[in-house]
């Protein structure tokens, strides 16, 4: 029963930390935040197989997460706002061609972020965006400024 506990606390902790470390985790994650992310991993399992190293604590500790994940899927899925909570909305990072800097600050994201993903695109200069758009999966997608017709 301590497994299961450690494990719900576990996950519920790992969740909250990297909505806490914003949207960067996932689509575009620096090495520190890799680092970080598995560092806290780590640590849970520790916390959660205690000193019961077993076979059968270590499969009830992953099928506790497992159901978690699920769970939370699933709450999701049926509240839409509970998605919003856990997952974000997506945000607005340059309109019009200007960068939105407080979305940006705020998301710890710098210009070299968008370019970045803009030249995935083969958009070369800044001037060739017209809106950047923060997913909430981390991700920034780009819509091209569209020439103006003479």
């Amino acid at each position: 029963m301590q497994t299961i506990l450690y494990s719900v606390i576990g996950y519920v902790l790992m969740l909250a930390m990297l909505r806490f470390l914003s949207r960067r985790p996932g689509a575009q994650m620096t090495a520190f935040e890799f680092v970080i992310v598995f560092l806290i991993g780590g640590v849970m399992i520790l916390a959660i197989m205690d000193d019961d190293r077993s076979v059968t604590n270590s499969t009830t500790a992953v099928i506790t997460v497992g159901l978690m994940h699920r769970s939370v899927a699933r709450l999701k899925h049926r509240f839409p706002r509970f998605g919003l909570f856990v997952d974000g909305t997506p945000l607005v990072v340059m309109a019009n061609g200007q960068f939105v800097s407080d979305t940006m600050q705020k998301m710890r994201l710098q210009e070299m972020d968008i370019m970045a993903s803009a030249r995935t695109q083969g958009l070369k200069t800044l001037s060739d965006i017209d809106e950047a758009v923060l997913e909430r999966n981390g991700g920034i997608s780009i819509l091209a400024r569209q020439e103006q017709a003479s």
